[in-house]
């Protein structure tokens, strides 16, 4: 999405509690999924119907995760008849790495989009990406 976005303001009825991930999410994804929900739903801007929003950010952190994984255990390069070529996990690498981005400001995960991302929760003078990180 081009352009300014739009505000996230705390929903009247958003979700209260941490839904379960989905069971067809690989692990990475699942990972991202505990690591960031918390903090979404204490901001209460999230609905069922953005679930889908968040299921594709946990998907490509845990595509990009995977691509890291694979690149760093079979090296950069891969070689072919033609000779040594960019191992193919790059193009997924990027590919994910630019969706992982709009998805992170779509829901507020980005430091320029969490100031739009509603009030804090009750308590919290502002939204801690870390806090969940104990660091």
């Amino acid at each position: 999405m081009r352009g300014r976005k739009p505000d996230l303001q705390a929903i009247e009825g958003g979700l209260a509690s941490v839904p379960r991930a989905p069971a067809w999410l690989p692990t990475e994804a699942k990972e991202e999924w505990k690591r960031v929900l918390p903090s979404l739903i204490k901001r209460r801007i999230l609905t069922a119907a953005d679930m889908g929003t968040v299921e594709n950010y946990c998907l490509a952190a845990g595509t990009i995760r995977r691509c890291q994984v694979t690149i760093a255990t079979e090296g950069d390069t891969v070689e072919t008849k033609e000779g040594s070529k960019r191992h193919p996990a790059f193009q997924t690498l990027g590919q994910m790495m630019t969706e992982h981005r709009r998805l992170a400001a779509e829901l507020g995960l980005t430091p320029t989009s969490r100031n739009k991302a509603g009030k804090p929760p009750d308590g919290e003078d502002g939204y801690d990406a870390y806090a969940d990180l104990g660091i």
